[in-house]
């Protein structure tokens, strides 16, 4: 879960320069200084994804990005397509972790 959800976020960050980059010209600075702090906190909950404050803060960073779609309307379908991946990683990620924990009780493999 933590590897699936850490490069959504991870792909977020890029996403969020690029759109900075549409966005420096036409609006003022203050979306700037947002999607550097979106950038920071992102970076951050990458590192807090083995806690449950992790995948919380990952949440909220979703509707962050959602947010910016103000700035960049384009980014509408872009925060679609990463509320997607970010839902898809918790669910997928759940049950690789519940197939590998089954998997380690089962002990070592018997030649």
């Amino acid at each position: 879960m933590k590897v699936l959800g850490s490069a959504v976020l991870t792909m977020e960050i890029f996403i969020m320069g690029f759109a900075m980059l549409i966005a420096k010209d036409i609006h003022e600075p203050a979306t700037l200084i947002y999607g550097f702090g979106f950038m920071v906190a992102a970076i951050i909950t990458v590192r807090l994804l083995t806690k449950k404050i992790g995948w919380v803060l990952g949440w909220i960073l979703q509707f962050a990005l959602m947010a910016y779609s103000v700035v960049v309307p384009a980014m509408w379908i872009v925060n679609l397509i990463f509320m997607a991946l970010w839902v898809a990683a918790i669910v997928v990620g759940r049950k690789g972790e519940a197939v590998r924990a089954a998997l380690l009780s089962q002990g070592p493999p018997k030649p």
